[in-house]
């Protein structure tokens, strides 16, 4: 029985991806739960807001307007300290700039760096390395 994801965080601009990526974690049956963004600023707001609520992993896109997936990073890194390194992070990009790729995981919360678009392959990659930075 691979690791189930109670509660994925989905921070992307993009309605369709947003729309793709539900639809993807539902097929993989390996999740309960995903918590929508559009806009990076109110995911961190979201975090900031409720400090108890447990997120299994954050599906972060790097290219957002008005706050990019790096300085989401910086941001929550700033605001939550050693508890976000404790994050579990997916990037998630369609850059080909392996300078994104290097400075991704410059960041402790990050735990993999996937190529758009996600699959149920790519969701139970990530199921895989959530069981087991839990054992």
């Amino acid at each position: 029985m691979q690791y189930k994801i109670k509660t994925a965080m989905l921070i992307d601009d993009e309605a369709i991806d947003q729309k793709t990526y539900r639809r993807i974690l539902k097929r993989s049956k390996l999740f309960e739960n995903a918590l929508s963004f559009s806009l990076a600023e109110d995911a961190l707001e979201h975090l900031k807001n409720n400090p108890l609520e447990e997120i299994d992993v954050i599906f972060l896109d790097i290219n957002m307007p008005r706050m990019n997936g790096f300085e989401f990073l910086e941001s929550a890194t700033r605001e939550f300290g050693d508890s976000f390194a404790r994050m579990f992070v997916v990037m998630l990009t369609t850059s080909k700039n392996p300078q994104d790729e290097e400075r991704a995981w410059s960041y402790p919360a990050v735990r993999d760096f996937i190529d758009k678009p996600l699959s149920v392959e790519k969701v139970e990659r990530v199921a895989s390395l959530l069981e087991e930075s839990v054992d």
